[in-house]
């Protein structure tokens, strides 16, 4: 077993060069990275927080005039006829958000950056929010009706844009669906660890892969993902609008309690935070450009803002005016970045291991997230009971984190897949390749303690592809994006025809 999953990943030894150079690229140019702060950003982060900038412009600084907005629509309750509610929907994208990254890309971003790298994630989601809005209006502009519900999102759009050519949505379909599908695995991963430490905290013993606990949490996951993903799209939402809520007020209720035992380091958040964005201390590299680095580029990989991962979502919404779909992505870029990430900020800020003071070997552990999160979480709590009973609650978080995001990508796959073709057979055949074979692959690997880092690198590689090809579009349709949110204002949300805004789509009528 393990030659074959050993072989599997040294196959795939070819992507990890591919992908490193596309993520870094320029950076990994001397002449580029020698020049200062600049010489810290990729071209892929330029892009995203350039395009942050200029629609936000554009928009009239849209994050903050319809805020208010996005949160009345998703206190309003409404009933969905065709596709689902935009409460449902925001859950839906929640739940692919928030996932892993929320605590261990924060907990890198700090590790690497210090402290100072929370206050440029800020900047970055506040950016990534008019983007984000951006690509909902679109998605909602764009969607199209299968029976009583909508599918759309990058694919669709994509093709509209560029002049209806069907080439276009198919490629964009493919990436996607390779995408959602090779980062099942990972998830998995995580979700396993996750449970598994859980377990280990609550019994005292640790457990092997080769467990009978271990065997016990890869069958329940695999049926319970088949049961759930082949319910379709009304089901899937069915787990998020309950989980979401869940994990995110339970995350949030433990953290807010560890904060107010250490009150005291309040100020200290904030002080390091702001002095930290423009200082950084020589333990972190002690260069301007690496807090501000690590935090946009955690904030905007965080909240996939510009990305099109969240489009799916943004499009099954049955809406009254396509802008408050946008309107509600907005929250869910502050709640994923201002509010989870935040929140993991602060344990991991508060507890400054870096400094020695908590007894812990910096330098031992500062390159394993999971380790610098838990010795930060039990660093904060005092007493032994307490502490075991915090970190099996926050690693159930995590595998919830994990879990959602899980069943997510196989469900924005399918609503991908029907760019390409409407069928029940083909959009079951995706359901079962990701039910059916990447989550069993997954178990799988974890049984058999491998991680195959190569094979992970796929989605690394796809999700630049991704990005490369969604933000160019947003900016190509830019004037449509700012007609429909000026058709909105002059409305005041009133009937909406999209020849109102110079184009002909197939809901929108």
């Amino acid at each position: 077993m393990n030659a074959f999953f050993d072989s599997i990943n040294k196959f795939f030894e070819f992507i990890v060069p591919i992908t490193d150079f596309l993520w870094d690229f320029p950076t990994n140019y001397k002449w580029y990275s020698n020049i200062p702060v600049l010489g810290k950003f990729t071209f892929a982060i330029l892009l995203l927080i350039g395009s942050g900038i200029y629609f936000t412009i554009r928009t009239g600084f849209v994050q903050i005039k319809r805020f208010k907005t996005g949160l009345k629509i998703l206190t309003e309750q409404r009933a969905a006829k065709t596709g689902i509610s935009p409460l449902a929907a925001f859950l839906l994208s929640s739940a692919m958000r928030i996932g892993p990254g929320n605590i261990m890309g924060v907990t890198g971003a700090v590790s690497v950056g210090g402290p100072g790298a929370l206050f440029w994630m800020w900047v970055s989601a506040f950016f990534g929010m008019s983007l984000a809005f951006a690509e909902a209006v679109l998605a909602q502009l764009f969607k199209e009706k299968k029976d009583k519900e909508y599918v759309g999102g990058l694919p669709f759009y994509g093709m509209k844009i560029f002049g209806n050519r069907r080439w276009v949505g198919v490629f964009l379909s493919v990436i996607f669906i390779i995408y959602a599908l090779f980062c099942v695995p990972g998830q998995t991963f995580h979700l396993f660890t996750a449970l598994g430490s859980a377990v280990d905290t609550l019994t005292g013993v640790t457990h092997g892969r080769q467990s009978t606990v271990y065997y016990a949490i890869g069958i329940i996951l695999t049926i319970s993902v088949i049961i759930i993903v082949f319910g379709g799209l009304r089901r899937v939402t069915k787990v998020t609008d309950y989980l979401v809520p869940i994990m995110a007020v339970i995350y949030f209720a433990i953290v807010i309690i560890i904060v107010l035992v250490n009150i005291k380091l309040i100020p200290y958040f904030f002080k390091e935070v702001f002095v930290g964005a423009f200082k950084v201390e020589a333990v972190f590299g002690g260069v301007f450009g690496i807090a501000l680095s690590q935090g946009v580029k955690r904030g905007l990989m965080s909240n996939e803002a510009g990305q099109g991962t969240i489009t799916m979502a943004a499009a099954v919404s049955e809406n009254k005016h396509p802008a408050e779909q946008g309107f509600v992505q907005i929250i869910g870029v502050f709640l994923d970045t201002m509010v989870i990430c935040t929140l993991t900020g602060f344990l991991v800020v508060m507890a400054h291991l870096w400094t020695g003071e908590a007894g812990v070997a910096w330098e031992s552990i500062r390159n394993s997230k999971i380790t610098v999160y838990m010795e930060s979480v039990k660093y904060l709590i005092p007493g032994t009971s307490l502490d075991s009973a915090v970190q099996s609650i926050l690693s159930l978080c995590y595998a919830l984190f994990a879990f959602t995001t899980l069943i997510g990508l196989i469900l924005f796959a399918e609503i991908s897949g029907n760019f390409i073709t409407k069928s029940s057979k083909f959009i079951n055949f995706i359901r079962a390749l990701g039910a059916f074979f990447f989550v069993p692959f997954g178990v799988l690997t974890v049984l058999a303690g491998l991680e195959l880092g190569n094979l992970w690198y796929i989605s690394d590689f796809v999700n630049i592809m991704v990005v490369f090809a969604n933000v160019p579009i947003l900016l190509v349709a830019s004037k449509l994006v700012v007609d429909t949110l000026k058709h909105y204002e002059k409305n005041e949300g009133g009937r909406f025809v999209s020849k109102d805004i110079g184009v002909e789509t197939d809901v929108w009528k």
